[in-house]
């Protein structure tokens, strides 16, 4: 079940642009927890946003333009092969305009700054500020079933990044649930170019033992005391992401090296990781000392998002 909180409608917006951010999302402990008959794992985790993200602009159309998608920013390279009929924005456009019987038009601009297919949510992210954007253009409440339904529909992390804000995780991404409030959090992302696609992590997983979910119940007075708590659980998902991408561990070793690192972890199927640090000046100067070892990652300093997108 989604908890969405019981929001009026809102009215059509008049604005000719609509703007979205499509913030990262991390697994700060990620719990395999089952598999279901229909071959879909269920899961148990905590996700939290960050302010670093992609964004997300729809502009109304006018007259009978169709749907269009344009791409741009540091990773819009990454997607260049592909049909933009087939990214999950659009899909989530013509899928909503389906269950509501409109006709999907305008032009969305997407500014690409995560790396693909790297565990913290991008292209998921990407359609749920599609949803979102489309949702204040008409009229529908920030809750609306029909932005979940079709979320669920699309991918296991959609639904929580239509919420955007931090939660308990469940099943396949269909049951959301709140987590206390979490700390003033600096975090360093780190990725090593190397795009992992989640179904490979899967399947390299095998018939793994499973965990039992481990939900917080009280809020962490600060990132320390997060730290401390993410310790006691896990990824059940990194050691067969490593299979996959060796290099995960490099950069694991990496952020567990540099000064002040609280925790390093895998996000999702990786291959970011992040790491978690007592001060923002921690977080930019692991940023300054990874950059300059490895020129080939992608590293940003950031911090765990406070409120919703």
């Amino acid at each position: 079940m989604i908890d969405t909180a019981s929001t009026p409608t809102a009215a059509p917006v008049s604005a000719q642009r609509i703007t979205e951010a499509a913030p990262a999302k991390l697994n700060l402990y990620l719990h395999v927890t089952g598999k279901r008959a229909d071959g879909f794992h269920e899961l148990d985790s905590l996700v939290a946003f960050t302010d670093l993200g992609d964004a997300l602009t729809l502009e109304v159309a006018d007259g009978d333009a169709d749907l269009s998608l344009s791409i741009s920013g540091p990773f819009a390279d990454a997607l260049a092969g592909e049909d933009p009929a087939d990214n999950l924005v659009m899909r989530a456009a013509r899928r909503l305009a389906d269950a509501l019987d409109r006709r999907p038009s305008g032009r969305i601009a997407l500014t690409k700054n995560l790396p693909v297919a790297s565990g913290i949510g991008g292209g998921s992210a990407d359609a749920a500020a599609c949803l979102r954007a489309l949702a204040r253009l008409w009229g529908l409440p920030a809750g609306a079933p029909v932005l979940f339904e079709v979320a669920a529909g699309l991918g296991a992390d959609i639904p929580v990044c239509v919420v955007g804000e931090s939660r308990h995780f469940g099943g396949v991404g269909d049951q959301l649930a709140p987590a206390p409030a979490l700390p003033e959090c600096p975090v360093l992302l780190v990725n090593p170019n190397v795009p992992v696609p989640t179904p490979a992590v899967f399947r390299t997983r095998g018939p793994a033992p499973f965990s039992a979910p481990a939900r917080l119940t009280d809020a962490p007075a600060n990132v320390t005391a997060l730290a401390d708590a993410l310790r006691a659980r896990g990824n059940d998902l990194t050691a067969p992401a490593l299979t996959v991408a060796p290099v995960i561990a490099a950069v694991l070793h990496a952020l567990e090296r540099t000064d002040g690192c609280l925790l390093a972890r895998l996000s999702g199927s990786g291959a970011t990781c992040f790491a978690l640090y007592p001060t923002a000046a921690a977080a930019d100067d692991a940023e300054a000392a990874i950059r300059a070892a490895q020129p080939g990652w992608w590293a940003r300093a950031t911090r765990l998002r406070n409120g919703t997108v």
